[in-house]
């Protein structure tokens, strides 16, 4: 069908939701709207879907929302009925219609006999995968766009050990998806009727405090805070999200009793009023937490995005003024503190092991070489992470000493199966009063790291390709690339192609291994500096990622290594 006829459906569909009827109307002189919305069904992948809020197939309303809990509804139809009666459990953040989203799930679910657990307001995507586990429940579905702008929402499927959903049963959950004939005809049952049937129930405080307890766990030196972290100044933003629910109880239970929240950006607001990008990862997003630790003289500043699954941190530098971590800094200072720490206590185990993407920092492989520890590499995707977790445990060969990856996330303990930014908030603030204590700075604490293993500088950038040819602008630039073969950037060797698609290594000889990693659309290149490039699609947005990762004796040259390789890439890009 062409967008013009699956327009003509939705605008001949007499039952149409009032709002969505309105915006449709809306968009009738809108061409480029309507193609955007009609011409392709939303992506329905491993990691769920994720897009534009707005009337269409292509969009996220409560029909694209209905049909992705019939793909899960119909799968679990599929199990035995021990499995399907253990239910779903299911959160929302704090954008437009995640609640409606949210609750139209279950009413998607109970149609099929499923139970649902809908927590009664806005809870971080880590608590709803700690539920998952906590309730024992099957699936979980979380509502959510993350860090995106306010235009967008998002559909997120967990498995039962409350990491995202395994490929296996994530691509026969698609497959159910897109044999629908027709999202008009999913079946809902009414929540009332639900309720009274007992297949809709309502959780919160009493996960909340579980979750908590958790949380609070994760602190190494408890001693530390009462000594130190007591009387340290911090700032907290949960940037109009979930976090100010939970974050602001964590680091009250941990005993930071000195700490702030950007009240402005303490309001759960669709809007995202105070920030373009409600993302930790843009510095615009620290303007309001800056001002407020300047006045306070802080040691530290913290941001969670919308789901309080992202971390972001500032630290103040020698002359007051604040500078932002990146996410691979903020990982390895959490990486040295727990290691080092157990390494002191006697408690570092010698089957310890690290996991992280292959496009995060290799600092971070050198600490965990400098403690003896076992470094893991996933492809992107903190689904992999959790699959190494639950395959240690399985094992019986491993264990888990932290997980993370570039893109600001983190996981310590894992009664979560996902990145937790407020577990790493508590445990960030712990490293901040671990360097108070020795009289030193989390920046201090950073420059130790670079002089003790090397200056090591990474950087992500993107290109972006909206509209319905992007897919295939992207899938043309990864073929080039292939099809190229690039030999050098900024005048260094390529020594190695790792092709995560063909799950083949090519060395600069000819020689070739095999890539024990899934198949993936990425590639990396290794050159014959120690630098590291890699390329892929984004798996929630229309943008292609590009990653640097160098190092150097020397700030300077670390600094000037990333600048002449960044240039290369954007000259290739234009090429």
């Amino acid at each position: 069908m062409t967008w013009q006829d699956n327009y003509q459906v939705w605008k001949n569909y007499q039952d149409l939701d009032p709002a969505l009827a309105q915006e449709l109307a809306d968009m009738a002189d809108d061409q480029e709207a309507l193609e955007n919305a009609f011409t392709k069904p939303m992506a329905f992948g491993t990691a769920g879907m994720r897009g534009l809020i707005g009337p269409g197939i292509g969009q996220m309303n409560l029909y694209t929302v209905g049909a992705a809990a019939e793909g899960l509804a119909r799968f679990m139809d599929t199990l035995d009925d021990k499995d399907k009666q253990r239910g779903v459990a299911i959160s929302f953040d704090s954008r437009y219609q995640s609640r409606e989203f949210a609750h139209h799930s279950a009413q998607v679910l109970g149609a099929h006999g499923i139970p649902s657990f809908v927590f009664d307001d806005i809870r971080p995507t880590p608590e709803l995968s700690f539920a998952v586990r906590h309730l024992h429940t099957y699936a979980g579905i979380m509502i959510t766009a993350s860090h995106n702008p306010k235009q967008y929402n998002g559909f997120k499927i967990y498995g039962p050990d409350g990491g995202q959903m395994p490929p296996k049963a994530a691509d026969q959950i698609t497959e159910y998806v897109n044999g629908i004939d027709n999202m008009f005809t999913v079946k809902t049952v009414k929540e009332t009727t639900l309720r009274k049937q007992n297949l809709v129930h309502i959780i919160g405080e009493d996960v909340d405090e579980d979750y908590l307890a958790g949380v609070k766990a994760v602190s190494v030196n408890p001693k530390l805070i009462d000594e130190v972290g007591k009387d340290m100044t911090l700032i907290y933003t949960p940037l109009h999200g979930t976090g100010h629910i939970i974050g602001y109880r964590a680091l009250k239970d941990a005993g930071y009793d000195h700490f702030t929240m950007v009240k402005e950006q303490a309001i759960a607001d669709p809007e995202f009023p105070t920030v373009t990008h409600p993302n930790p990862e843009f510095p615009e997003a620290f303007n309001m937490a800056i001002e407020l630790g300047k006045k306070q003289g802080a040691d530290l500043l913290v941001a969670t995005d919308p789901d309080a699954d992202r971390l972001g941190a500032a630290v103040r530098m020698p002359n007051g003024e604040y500078q932002l971590m990146t996410g691979n800094q903020i990982a390895s200072v959490l990486l040295n503190y727990i290691l080092k720490a157990k390494q002191d206590a006697g408690k570092l185990p010698a089957d310890g092991m690290v996991v992280k993407s292959i496009v995060s920092t290799e600092l971070a492989t050198k600490i965990a070489d400098h403690y003896g520890v076992k470094m893991v590499n996933v492809l992107t995707g903190f689904k992999y992470i959790a699959e190494q977790i639950k395959l240690a445990e399985q094992n019986h060969d491993h264990t888990f000493l932290f997980g993370f990856e570039e893109s600001f996330g983190y996981l310590i303990n894992p009664f979560v199966r996902d990145k937790d930014a407020i577990q790493s908030t508590i445990l960030l603030a712990e490293v901040a009063a671990d360097y108070k204590q020795q009289g030193l700075t989390l920046y201090d604490g950073i420059q130790q790291l670079y002089k003790t293993y090397g200056y090591f500088k990474e950087k992500t950038t993107a290109k972006e390709f909206d509209g319905v040819d992007g897919a295939d602008k992207m899938a043309a630039i990864m073929k080039s690339l292939r099809d190229s073969k690039p030999t050098e950037f900024a005048g260094v060797k390529v020594e190695t192609t790792d092709d995560y698609q063909t799950q083949v290594a090519t060395h600069q000889d000819g020689s070739t291994e095999k890539l024990d990693l899934p198949v993936s659309n990425v590639l990396k290149y290794w050159l014959a500096d120690g630098t590291w490039i890699a390329v892929r699609p984004s798996g929630t947005e229309p943008k292609i990622k590009f990653y640097i990762g160098t190092n150097g004796k020397t700030d300077e040259e670390a600094t000037q290594k990333l600048t002449d390789f960044e240039n290369a890439l954007t000259q290739w890009v234009k090429d």
